[in-house]
């Protein structure tokens, strides 16, 4: 039978995600894999990682904050200050000045979210008192208090839930443990990949993770080159 996975944030860590996929056993033409966004900066192989998930048969991607300037310093040739400073020399750099088309339009058909059997998935965040139409891709992209809510909901110990949703799968905010953590609903699947943490993937159905090597250790000598 197929299965599902939900994936964290990868910052151009191709190793970690080759781990992450192989741990698994991931079927790459009949499993789904649910990725979170980031697949770009930080680590030296956004290039090589884009390029391992266009070969995933039933691929759904979210678009993250560090997608999203990418896919705009690939479709101006502008990169933003900022950007650079948090990983996206590395980016540049994975591509030695050839940038395919195609992972262009990989990152220009992410999703904003994404929504199945009442579980959501999302890069940063939520509104939890608007429905999702109303609201904007700042807060799908770049919000932290959603996450924020959801741990002190947990640390009150309100079992109640913070959304409608049975599920809600983020990145974005990074936590300091190497594998996912569980807030009230909300999965926080970022752990760290972006810096000298794991990539972490789990299985939707039964919650099984599969976590990678440190990115520090997959990647010796070299400095993570995302900052929070």
């Amino acid at each position: 039978m197929s299965k599902t996975f939900v994936i964290g944030d990868i910052h151009g860590s191709h190793r970690a995600l080759l781990q992450c996929l192989k741990n698994s056993a991931f079927n790459y033409d009949c499993d789904t894999l649910i990725c979170l966004g980031d697949v770009c900066d930080g680590w030296p192989e956004t290039s090589k990682a884009i390029d391992e998930l266009l070969k995933i048969k039933n691929l759904i991607y979210v678009l993250g904050n560090h997608d999203f300037w990418a896919l705009d310093w690939m479709e101006t040739g502008q990169a933003n200050e900022m950007w650079l400073g948090q990983g996206g020399q590395a980016t540049i750099d994975s591509y030695a000045g050839m940038e395919p088309e195609a992972h262009a339009v990989f990152l220009r058909k992410a999703l904003p979210y994404y929504l199945k059997n009442n579980q959501l998935f999302v890069h940063a965040g939520i509104q939890v008192n608007q429905p999702l139409f109303k609201q904007g891709i700042q807060t799908f992209l770049w919000d932290r208090s959603f996450a924020q809510r959801a741990k002190e909901k947990h640390d009150m110990h309100n079992k109640r839930k913070l959304t409608q949703y049975e599920a809600v799968f983020i990145g974005h905010t990074p936590i300091l443990e190497a594998r996912p953590r569980q807030y009230c609903e909300v999965w926080m699947m970022d752990t760290g990949a972006g810096w000298s943490g794991v990539l972490s993937m789990m299985n939707v159905e039964n919650l099984e993770c599969f976590i990678s090597d440190s990115a520090q250790k997959l990647y010796p000598g070299i400095e993570g080159r995302r900052k929070f």
